[in-house]
């Protein structure tokens, strides 16, 4: 592996989500060698990069063949499981052995006959039954089918129940039905239509709706409990709380979806992405998102309509005869014979959200390549995004950040910090002690401040800030403009304030507040530069009320002055280090007389309180 790849591959696998999915290694001739599943993704694949003496030679062989790398996010590991399942069958890489064979996950069926069983199967046919699943785990699966046949009474038998059979009285009920947990169709006593809506409740836990069968199972047990049969009441009532413990199947496959094309957009001003997933027999088998410009005065219907034809042109080749999309793609001779859906609900909406957010993930991961390959150019890009959002002329280069802290009125201090380019310059960062304000006065203390921040930086000829940011509402704000107005800089130097709400932000002479895009990238800076501010802010405060409260009680010695007290601290570091300084250790910092005016003070205290 040449430098250039082992570069390409470094910055792909730092560049990878946290998050549980699929990813695929693929070769320089553009095979891809190995699919595998991961619970977070960055760390699964970045371990086949380390050197590793639990590695195998024939894994060693496969890493050095790995020239790219792609990558499929979803929800869970389960989800994972299943489309690692899906792509292995349809890809068969090289390297994969455990899923080349025909093992396949377990559905769970509703049978095509009369009064229908429900049961486990490995196999999907198409002979009108209903399939539910896959599941990732038997042990999920068997959950389910365990925990419907205790909430609904219905068959496991396989006899052939006709009309007919029933009628001549050939049967004769089973011990599933003296448990309670049939009620004996094969001898009449359940009729088909009775029999029915037990299906249908069953069909609704399967398809993850549970308000039928929690309705149901609140009224008999309200019945039983009536009936003063409180035993069956009580199993009822732990029916309904197993309930609370379903969950859904998975997104990334369906038994009632055939093959087709998922195609959803994603707008980004000049850049489209278009992401696309192909499902063969309900299971996802390929996820992709290409980059495309978006020319001059295109509507979202022929954008989407260009996308698909350099996807059919370039990567698939073909279309189903089914696509699903978020609206009618503009016409073209290659979607002649081929049905457009725009679903509204349901598992195909579903695949529409999928698809949706697999294109959100690439723009944001080719954003944080961009950024590692090109630093510069993702710093233009935010600068400009701030720029445009918080409503300035210029780009925001150089930002400086106030907030006042103070504790009842006590210690009072401010803090500045500044970010360049959107990072914290630390070296620039001020602490001030408020001198001409007393008591809790936040608006006096930030006139103060900004006076003293701005009109040392004209008197020295320094450079200004492209923004200032107040950390605080109207009042705050007001304030710092003022001394801005008064140091004739306020058409120079943009200045807002932030409110409670950090997406909130006032302007001057504004009383209305202007909301900043809650998932925008300037709100995270804005965000950002206010915990810096208030951190930086908090600690000077906290290290100043420390201070002075050893410096209160130091204070009390008599003979002890500024000085001694100053080289006490600065040796022992705190007052309960120069309590427990022998008479000695304090002669080695202020000299044998001042030491014994402490060593004394303190003992005298000690015994004092010992008395």
């Amino acid at each position: 592996m040449n430098s250039t790849i082992r570069e390409h591959i470094r910055a792909l696998v730092s560049a990878l989500p946290l998050s549980p999915g699929v990813y695929q290694f693929v070769d320089s001739r553009g095979n891809i060698i190995y699919v595998g599943k991961a619970k977070s993704l960055r760390k699964r694949v970045s371990s086949y990069f380390v050197e590793s003496r639990d590695h195998s030679a024939k894994l060693r062989v496969m890493v050095k063949q790995i020239v790219d790398i792609r990558h499929i996010v979803v929800d869970t590991e389960q989800d994972a499981l299943l489309l690692e399942n899906s792509l292995i069958k349809k890809l068969q890489p090289r390297y994969n052995i455990l899923l080349k064979d025909d093992k396949t996950y377990p559905w769970i069926v509703i049978r095509r006959e009369p009064f229908p069983r429900i049961e486990s199967t490995r196999e999907l046919r198409r002979d009108g039954s209903e399939y539910y699943g896959p599941y990732g785990s038997i042990a999920t699966q068997r959950s389910i089918l365990e925990f419907i046949r205790d909430v609904i009474p219905l068959r496991t038998c396989k006899l052939a129940l006709t009309t007919q059979s029933i009628a001549s009285g050939k049967y004769s009920p089973c011990i599933q039905y003296h448990l309670g947990n049939c009620n004996a169709p094969c001898i009449g006593q359940e009729s088909d239509e009775q029999y029915g809506k037990h299906i249908e409740r069953a069909r609704s836990i399967l398809k993850g709706d549970l308000r039928p069968v929690r309705q149901w199972l609140n009224e008999a047990m309200l019945h039983e409990a009536e009936e003063l049969r409180f035993e069956r009441a009580e199993r009822y009532k732990q029916n309904l709380q197993s309930l609370d413990k379903y969950q859904a199947k998975s997104v990334v496959v369906s038994s009632k979806i055939e093959n087709c094309d998922v195609f959803t957009l994603l707008n980004d001003d000049d850049i489209v992405y278009c992401n696309y997933l192909r499902i063969e027999h309900g299971s996802i088998t390929a996820v992709q998102t290409v980059r495309l410009t978006t020319g001059v005065d295109n509507s979202p219907e022929e954008l989407l309509s260009y996308a698909i034809q350099h996807i059919v042109d370039s990567i698939t080749g073909t279309l189903s005869h089914e696509i699903i999309t978020e609206y009618i793609p503009a016409a073209a001779p290659i979607f002649d014979g081929v049905t457009i859906t725009v679903p509204k609900r349901g598992e195909k909406f579903n695949l529409l959200e999928f698809s949706r957010r697999s294109a959100r993930i690439y723009r944001a991961e080719l954003m944080k390549n961009l950024e590692i390959k090109n630093p510069e150019r993702h710093t233009d890009r935010l600068m400009e995004a701030m720029r445009k959002e918080l409503r300035l002329e210029h780009q925001p280069r150089h930002i400086e950040c106030f907030d006042n802290s103070n504790l009842q009125g006590t210690n009072p201090v401010a803090s500045c910090v500044v970010f360049r380019d959107g990072k914290p310059s630390r070296k620039e960062y001020r602490h001030f002690n408020i001198k001409s304000v007393e008591g809790p006065d936040d608006f006096a203390s930030m006139r103060e401040i900004i006076f003293r921040r701005y009109s040392r930086l004209l008197s020295e000829g320094a450079e200004l800030p492209d923004l200032i940011i107040v950390d605080g509402g109207k009042g705050q704000l007001s304030s710092a403009y003022g001394i801005l107005k008064q140091l004739d800089i306020e058409r120079r130097v943009p200045i807002v304030g932030l409110a409670k709400r950090i997406e909130e932000i006032f302007y001057p002479n504004d009383p209305m507040p202007y909301y900043l895009t809650r998932m925008g990238e300037p709100l995270k800076v804005v965000c950002h530069i206010r915990d810096e501010a208030h951190r930086f802010g908090i600690t000077f405060h906290r290290k100043k009320r420390s201070i002075s409260m050893v410096q209160s009680e130091l204070d009390d010695i008599k003979g002890i002055g500024q000085k001694s007290r100053e080289a006490l601290l600065r040796k022992f570091r705190s007052l309960a280090g120069i309590r427990r300084a022998s008479l000695d250790e304090l002669a080695e910092c202020v000299g044998q007389s001042k030491a014994k005016i402490v060593y004394d003070y303190f003992n005298k205290a000690i015994k004092e309180g010992g008395d």
